[in-house]
Parts: structure tokens; C-alpha cells; sequence
């Protein structure tokens, strides 16, 4: 997500002996723990104007059998109204919303994802053209596929997926709006999906969580504490998937982040997080994020916490 590259490399804590920490703490009942950093670092967020995608809606359920029993008065009974197939499983009922970072035709709309909107506190760019790897691997492009294999996953457990783009559109939608979709939709949560670009060195995933925010249009008093447990349970859960640390570079090898300057966090009334499931500046992490196979395990550690996160 950031394309701010002057983070210096830090002395990265053992791989293993920060996984391990961070899952036991997952598998914990509350959750994975992890103090806040509130200091807020500049970078580019989501991305810009566009209408929710909502996923396929369900199929009707089937009506009763031709020839079966008849209702008291003589006549069949009427055909089912509910739908075929209609979502069941353990999150059906919920509604999750992933927003999958930035747009891959952001590059050619400068002038639009350049345009200022409201964070609620401040101004900010409509969206940015997000981070690549050194062998051209576009952020957006990452964050549409991590997106796609998550709302399989999910939708198989019954929940409602709904994605804020789906390459659909030639850029956006602005942070502003992102927020608005996951608002509008009423979700019970809302995963922003990116990659960081930081410097070569820089390691790791980290979850961003929503700082406590007053002004303007943001008030974020309501979801700091369920965003909290939100992330927590990714991070514990995307260690256990993955295998991967949690960031060297921020957030003292907890994997948490608190940031108050993303518009898609501030203009939220959800529980929401941002992910940044590694940094594409790095070698070995780009090793990592240019893997079909590792993407699913990013995929199935984030619906995890997801899923966590949801049933309680």
C-alpha cells in the first residue's frame, strides 16, 4: 500500500519465535494481543470513485416435489418462496465486505485519483496506484486475487461477500467511498486487502487497525474495540496459514498497526482492518506474494480470522 520507501530496515526478532508468540496468543480466547502504535506514517490507502460489486446473489431453494402432500383444504401447498441453494453454514447471515486495495487502471487516471477528498479529519488523495514488486508485480493485482480466493472461502461457510470493486471500473473508488460501501452494506466486517512497498529488508505482514477519531465526518468511537478484535484474530490466524512473521519494520513484532490518517478506517461505522500481507519491495516477501499457493494460505488466514472473528 505505501509507497513511502524511507522506513529503515530494523533488526528483525527470529521469524519463528515471533510467529509462534503471536499464534498461542491467537488460539487464546480473546485473540492475538498487541499494544498500540499510534504514530501515523503517510501512505497511499485504497482507491478511487466506484460502486460496490456485490457477489452473485443465491440461487432460490427448491419448492416442494410435484405429487406430494396435499395441504388440508385439498390443495397443494404453495411452491417455496425461499431460494435454491440459499447460503447456509456458519456465517450465514453475516455480511462480509473485502476491499481489495487500490485499482490495476489507477495508473491511468492520475489526474482522477489525485483528486482531494475527506478523510473526516483532513484532505487526502482519492486513491494512489498502490506498490509493485521489482519484476512488475502490480499491488492490485495481488489484492484482486487474495480478494477472489477469500470470498470463495467465505461464501462456502454461508456468508454474504461483498467486494468493493472488482476490476470493474477504470479506477477508484476513492477512500471516501470504500468506506461508504462497507457503511451502506451494513457489513459485520470489512477487510481492506494490500502490500506494502517498503525498503528491501523490511519483512513481514501487518494489520492495520482504526485509531480512536473525532472530527468532522469521521468518529470511529463505536468500531475501535470490535476493529481491535478483528485484527488481532487475522494476525494470529494469518500466522498459522502463512507461516509468516509478523512485520520487522512496524508495529514491534506484534503485527498490529493503529493509524488515524486512512479515510478507509476514519469514514468507517464497521468493524474494519487493513491487511498488509507482506512487503513486495523484498525479495523474499515477493517470492512469497508473486505464489499462487501462498496466496491462497494469505487467503485462508485472513478468512480465518475473519470467521473467528465472527463466530465469537
Amino acid at each position: 500500500m505505501r509507497d513511502d520507501k524511507s522506513v529503515p530496515p530494523t533488526p528483525r526478532r527470529p521469524a519463528l519465535f515471533a510467529a509462534a508468540t503471536l499464534t498461542v496468543l491467537c488460539l487464546s480466547a480473546t485473540g492475538c494481543g498487541g499494544g498500540d502504535t499510534a504514530q501515523a506514517r503517510p501512505g497511499p490507502e485504497a482507491a478511487s470513485p466506484s460502486s460496490a460489486t456485490a457477489s452473485s446473489p443465491a440461487p432460490a431453494s427448491p419448492s416442494p416435489a410435484r405429487g406430494g402432500p396435499a395441504s388440508p383444504t385439498g390443495r397443494k401447498p404453495a411452491p417455496s418462496t425461499s431460494a435454491p441453494g440459499a447460503p447456509s453454514g456458519p456465517l450465514s447471515g453475516k455480511t462480509v465486505v473485502i476491499d481489495p486495495g487500490h485499482n490495476p487502471r489507477n495508473h491511468l487516471h492520475t489526474a482522477e485519483i489525485a483528486r482531494q477528498v475527506s478523510i473526516g479529519t483532513t484532505h487526502k488523495e482519492c486513491d494512489t496506484t498502490g506498490t509493485s514488486t521489482n519484476g512488475g508485480y502490480a499491488e492490485a493485482e495481488f489484492t484482486l486475487d487474495v480478494a477472489h480466493r477469500m470470498r470463495t472461502l467465505l461464501k462456502a461457510q454461508g456468508a454474504k461477500v461483498v467486494l468493493s470493486h472488482d476490476n470493474d471500473r477504470p479506477f477508484g473508488p476513492c477512500v471516501d467511498e470504500r468506506a461508504r460501501i462497507g457503511n451502506k452494506a451494513g457489513a459485520d466486517a470489512v477487510v481492506s486487502v494490500h502490500a506494502d512497498g517498503s525498503a528491501a529488508g523490511n519483512r513481514g505482514f501487518h494489520v492495520i487497525l482504526p485509531a480512536s477519531v473525532r472530527g468532522g465526518g469521521a468518529d470511529t468511537s463505536k468500531i475501535v474495540g470490535p476493529s481491535r478484535d478483528l485484527g488481532t484474530r487475522i494476525a494470529g490466524l494469518f500466522v498459522r496459514a502463512t507461516g509468516s512473521a509478523p512485520s520487522n519494520y512496524i508495529g514491534g513484532n506484534t503485527g498490529l498497526d493503529t493509524r488515524k490518517d486512512l479515510g478507509g478506517l476514519n469514514l468507517s461505522s464497521v468493524p474494519k482492518v487493513f491487511i498488509e500481507c507482506g512487503n513486495m519491495r523484498d525479495p523474499k516477501d515477493a517470492a512469497l506474494l508473486t505464489s499462487a499457493s501462498w496466496r491462497q494460505k494469505a487467503a485462508q488466514g485472513i478468512a480465518d480470522g475473519i470467521s473467528s472473528y465472527l463466530n465469537g
